[in-house]
């Protein structure tokens, strides 16, 4: 019979949210730099959330990004740069 693993976010069955509120923080402290989000559809919170998947190395995943936690890695010095030009690239071949 195979063995079944908890998830790393609960803890005796109790449920958490604690990788919410890691975000909520980050969002916040942004925030506060910025004098408050000026519109909801702000490019600024997608931005973040692209840092934080993508750039920013987690102390919880051994210093991995979530995407490389998950097997996704971005190459190249300037790991902005790299994503930028992959996501100009995609854009451009799905309007041909």
């Amino acid at each position: 019979m195979a063995a079944i693993q908890k998830d790393k976010n609960e803890i005796e069955g109790v449920t958490n949210n604690n990788k919410m509120e890691r975000i909520n923080g980050e969002i916040r402290d942004r925030e506060k730099t910025m004098r408050g989000l000026k519109k909801k559809d702000t490019p600024i919170l997608k931005g973040m959330q692209v840092y934080h998947n993508f750039i920013k190395p987690h102390e919880g995943l051994d210093g991995k990004t979530p995407a490389e936690a998950c097997g996704i890695t971005v190459n190249g010095e300037n790991k902005w740069m790299t994503l930028i030009q992959n996501a100009t690239v995609a854009n451009i071949l799905t309007h041909l």
